[in-house]
Parts: structure tokens; C-alpha cells; sequence
């Protein structure tokens, strides 16, 4: 480790902590449908969109209207998107003449869009066509970003409102959304990204001669603006196979660094919104800070791991840390910092190829995602879901002093303990139970890139990644099988809308409550005390469901690695 090194990782925290105040301002005044310097010019538009959806913007919904309109969204954009897939051979815009996609992988692939997750069973630039990248994949990373920013939204409002019977709208709140908040941010960095040297045609690849004579083709594309929301909106999922490692993605130190705070951008200003619309901004800030603590740690722990290298590359004289799947651009630092920061998200874009880090470095971004991405989290999910972890903590803190618990003054009593979790334990059902299958069922074993605990690993990532709408992979498993197809896409699907749907349960009880005074017992949730018990909480819960699994693979790796072994 270096002090440049580390020097960087500050650079970014602070950035991301400075640009909280001022998102979290206009994202309050955006949703809570008060005048934005973008109003001029965007209301009318606004205005259009509800005419021509017959949409009321002044009624709003209780939470099963809510969730009901949120879930008839989501079937008609799988729908839509799984018959471009299956049709892409008769669309246009499909200048490589791209074939249809088979019908296991375009399920695959429109769970992992529709989700969020954007896991990629498939090289983008071999095997998608720009209409699709357009208006199939790059609509749904607008749209599913903005559904779970909407949702999150409705769980403040839970928070905020006392007696009410709606939590909002949910058409009203995802206009809002992608047409105040993503799209003009969106717009800014995809210029900014073309500057850099990222291409944005709609020209064939490129055809170019070697220096020895030989022929290769150059994929190119619409790609800044797909990079934009990508990172922006959490999604992850890459124009290019290699993702953020290939230099169309990520050209630069610059780029490299500007999509990295995009990754963290609007999960960490949500933070702010929920403490502005409650009314009490050192609430946002404790979340913050909780999320910052495991962060960091994280971060910390990486970056070690990777710098420090292996045993074996040690006694060769390699010294100077694993470098194996690693941009030289950007070093171990980086590299370090992009994974966690990646996996702390629900984003899924990579610099560097996680399957090639150290046992210790790889079992991070692991566990950031088994935590259920709460660690600033994606756009929306990583408030939901770091609020229901905040309703479990505060349930224990009522446990220990004997009396009804507390949060901004609403009681969290027995149906929104249940429903958190049920959001929470929806997770490891589906990341160990679909492992458990795959590392016995012959056909998945045969996908292993590894054998031994790496290969458990490789197993154990994907189902992971995929449950918590990640999308990141370790690389070294073969995913394009009907049997990962298939069970990948359910998991996808489960871990979306089993945590979406509880969250929005408790969004109407709280709604429902009315507002309790604070009193001599009342537990303080906005200092370090609570921050504390919070994280403590996050870490029992993730060490008690995942340390079994985790021991029988990266555990297991680095004793094994220390000793001089690799897989």
C-alpha cells in the first residue's frame, strides 16, 4: 500500500461526500414536486408525458396501488424486452447482422435488465446490436434505476407522513426521476466521456489493418451514452465484455474516476433526501456513516490483500503486489477501490477481473453483495435495503431498554419487523440455496472454471451477484447454460422484488402511524451510538448466514494460498 495509493481512495470519499448536500437538496425538491432551476424547461414535458399516459398527477396512491401499478411496469418491460432479443435478427440498426438471442438467455438477460442487475451471460460486442443496446438495455438501465429511486421514495414517505394513506405515485415519481434527476446528469457525462475518448456512433465496426498485415475488427458504438446511466443508475451492465477494463469503457484516470463517483452519486445524496424529508438531516448523515464505516473497511481490507500479493509470486521476487487481471492504467489501488465501490453498489461494472484477486481481496466484494448491497447501495435499493437492517437494529435496541422501539418518531412494532425480514432472508435463500444445487447437479459443476475452493467460489459469486442485483462476475464460470440461465434469472427476480415489495408493506404501515413525541426513553438514533449498533448488527447478521459458506471457499483459499497453494 502507498501513500498515493491511499491518497486517491480519500480524493474519492471526499467528492462523494461533498456532492451529498447539494443532490439531496434538488432530489427533496424534485419529489416532493417544488420548483427546480430545471422546472422551465422540463415541466411542460413533464406535463406531456402524464396527458398522454392519462395519469393524475395530483392523486396518489396507497402502497398496494402503489406496488401494483410498480409490478404491471416491470411485466411489460420484460415483455417488450424479451421479444427484441428474440426478434434482434429482424430489427434494425444491426449493422454486424447479430443473431437472435436463444430463448434461456434472452430470459436471463431481461431479469438482469429489468432488475437492475445486469449480469451478462454474453460479450455485448459480439452478440447485441446497437437498437437493442439502445432501446432495449439502455431504456431499461433509465427505467430501472428510476423504479428504485420510486421506491425509495415511498419508504421516506412512510417515515415522513403521520396519518396518511398514500405513499405517492409511483408513474408521477418515476417521470420525475428519469426526467429530472438521470437524464440531464446523464447528459453531462456522456459529453464529458466522448471528450475523453469514449465512442458514440451508430457507424459498422471498424475495419483496421496490424502493423504484421493482419485484418481486425474494431467494435464501436453507441457507447458513452450507454456508460452514462450505466454508472449513473447503478446498472453495470457493459457495451463491451471487458466492461470498465476495456479503454472504450473507461479511456482514462479521469473517466475512470468520474464513474466511480457516478457509482456512488445519487446512493449516498438518498441518504440526505431521507434525512430532509423526515426532518432531521443527522439521521441521512448516521445511515451515511454507517455505510461509510463498512465501506471503508472494506476498502481497507482489499486494497492489503492485493497489495500485499501472494506467497508465491512473493518468493519468486514478484514483490510489489497481484497485479494478474489488472489494468496497469490504474494500478492496485484503483483496481481495489472500483471493486468495492462496484459491489458496496449494486452496480456490477469492473476495472479489474475480480476472479484474479488474492482469496482475501475477492471475499470482499463478495460479502458486500451477500449484505444485500447496503453499503450505499444501488440507486434506491441501497436506502430500502440499508432501512430495513435500520428497522431489525432498532428492534433489538427496544429489546435491550424493554419498551415499544423508535425511528423519527414512528413505532416499528411486529408487521414491520416481519416484513424486514422477510426482505432480509429472501437473500440467502436464493444465493446458498441455488450453490448448493449448482456444486452438485454434474451440468453446473461442469461450467467451473476452478476446481477446489475457488470453484465453490466462482459458484457462490454468481449466485451472489445475482440475487443482489449486482451483475458483477468472478469471471471464471461458464454462465451461458440453460441451467444458469434459468436459475440465475429467478434469483434475480427474487431478490428484486422480495425486498421491493415488503419495503413498500412498510411503507403504508408507517404512513398509517401517527407521529411520536420524543421522550426521556427514547433511544437516539443520529449518533454514534446507534451508528454502531447498526453496523454491529449488519456484520451478526451477514457473519451468522454467510461464514459457513464463505469458510468452505475464500476462507479457506487464503490459509491455503498462505501456504503456498493456488487454484
Amino acid at each position: 500500500m502507498t501513500i498515493s495509493g491511499w491518497a486517491q481512495i480519500l480524493i474519492f470519499c471526499a467528492i462523494v461526500v461533498a456532492l451529498v448536500p447539494p443532490l439531496g437538496w434538488y432530489m427533496t425538491r424534485v419529489f416532493s414536486g417544488e420548483r427546480t432551476p430545471l422546472t422551465p424547461v422540463l415541466r411542460p414535458v413533464e406535463i406531456a408525458f402524464y396527458r398522454l399516459a392519462g395519469v393524475d398527477e395530483t392523486r396518489e396512491q396507497d402502497w398496494l396501488t402503489y406496488t401494483i401499478g410498480m409490478l404491471l411496469f416491470h411485466v411489460a418491460g420484460f415483455l417488450l424486452l424479451y421479444g427484441l432479443l428474440r426478434l434482434q435478427n429482424l430489427l434494425p440498426f444491426n449493422p454486424q447482422e447479430m443473431a437472435a438471442m436463444p430463448p434461456d438467455l434472452s430470459f436471463n438477460t431481461a431479469a438482469s435488465f429489468l432488475t437492475n442487475t445486469n449480469w451478462q451471460n454474453y460479450g455485448g460486442e459480439s452478440t447485441v446490436s446497437y437498437l437493442i443496446q439502445m432501446a432495449g438495455l439502455t431504456v431499461h438501465n433509465f427505467v430501472s434505476a428510476a423504479a428504485g429511486i420510486a421506491i425509495a421514495i415511498a419508504l421516506i414517505r412512510g417515515f415522513a407522513r403521520a396519518s396518511a394513506r398514500t405513499v405517492g405515485n409511483f408513474w408521477v415519481d418515476l417521470v420525475r426521476c428519469t426526467l429530472y434527476v438521470l437524464l440531464p446528469i446523464c447528459v453531462i457525462i456522456t459529453l464529458f466521456l466522448v471528450w475523453q475518448g469514449m465512442p458514440q456512433t451508430l457507424g459498422p465496426y471498424v475495419e483496421a489493418t496490424t502493423l504484421e498485415g493482419a485484418k481486425q475488427t474494431i467494435a464501436v458504438g453507441p457507447v458513452a451514452s450507454q456508460v452514462a446511466i450505466k454508472m449513473l443508475g447503478t446498472n453495470g451492465g457493459g457495451f463491451f465484455n471487458a466492461n470498465a477494463a476495456h479503454p472504450f469503457e473507461n479511456p482514462t484516470a479521469l473517466s475512470n474516476l468520474v464513474q466511480m463517483v457516478a457509482i456512488f452519486a445519487l446512493g449516498a445524496a438518498l441518504t440526505n433526501v431521507f434525512g430532509r424529508m423526515v426532518g432531521d438531516q443527522r439521521q441521512g448523515w448516521a445511515i451515511l456513516a454507517a455505510m461509510g464505516v463498512l465501506f471503508l473497511v472494506g476498502v481497507g481490507v482489499t486494497y492489503w490483500a492485493e497489495a500485499a500479493g501472494t506467497h508465491t509470486l512473493n518468493a519468486l521476487g514478484l514483490t510489489g503486489g497481484n497485479m494478474e487481471g489488472k489494468e496497469t492504467r490504474f494500478g492496485i489501488a484503483l483496481s481495489a477501490l472500483f471493486a468495492v465501490i462496484t459491489t458496496a453498489a449494486s452496480c456490477g461494472a469492473v476495472n479489474a477481473m475480480h476472479d484474479s484477486f488474492t482469496a482475501l481481496g475477492g471475499m470482499i466484494p463478495m460479502v458486500n453483495m451477500q449484505l444485500g448491497e447496503i453499503i450505499v447501495g444501488g440507486v434506491g435499493a441501497g436506502l430500502y435495503g440499508m432501512l430495513m437492517f435500520v428497522v431489525i437494529a432498532v428492534f433489538v435496541a427496544g429489546l435491550m431498554v424493554g419498551r415499544t422501539p423508535e425511528y423519527v418518531g414512528k413505532k416499528i412494532e411486529a408487521r414491520e419487523v416481519k416484513m424486514a425480514m422477510l426482505a432480509i432472508l429472501c437473500l440467502p435463500l436464493m444465493m446458498l440455496g441455488w450453490t448448493a444445487v449448482a456444486v452438485v447437479y454434474p451440468p453446473a459443476v461442469a461450467s467451473m472454471g476452478n476446481a477446489g475452493p475457488h470453484g465453490f467460489s466462482e459458484v457462490l459469486y454468481a449466485y451472489s451477484s445475482q440475487t443482489a442485483n449486482n451483475g458483477s462476475a468472478f469471471a471464471g464460470l461458464t454462465g451461458n447454460t440453460p441451467f444458469y440461465n434459468l436459475t440465475g434469472g429467478i434469483a434475480m427476480l427474487v431478490g428484486r422484488f422480495f425486498v421491493i415489495i415488503p419495503a413498500l408493506a412498510i411503507a403504508g404501515s408507517l404512513a398509517a402511524k401517527k407521529i411520536v413525541p420524543a421522550s426521556a426513553g427514547t433511544f437516539p438514533t443520529d449518533g454514534g451510538l446507534f451508528v454502531g449498533l447498526l453496523v454491529g448488527v449488519i456484520v451478526i447478521v451477514g457473519g451468522l448466514t454467510f461464514f459457513p459458506a464463505l469458510a468452505l471457499g475464500p476462507v479457506v483459499e487464503q490459509a491455503a494460498m498462505s501456504a503456498g497453494d493456488l487454484f
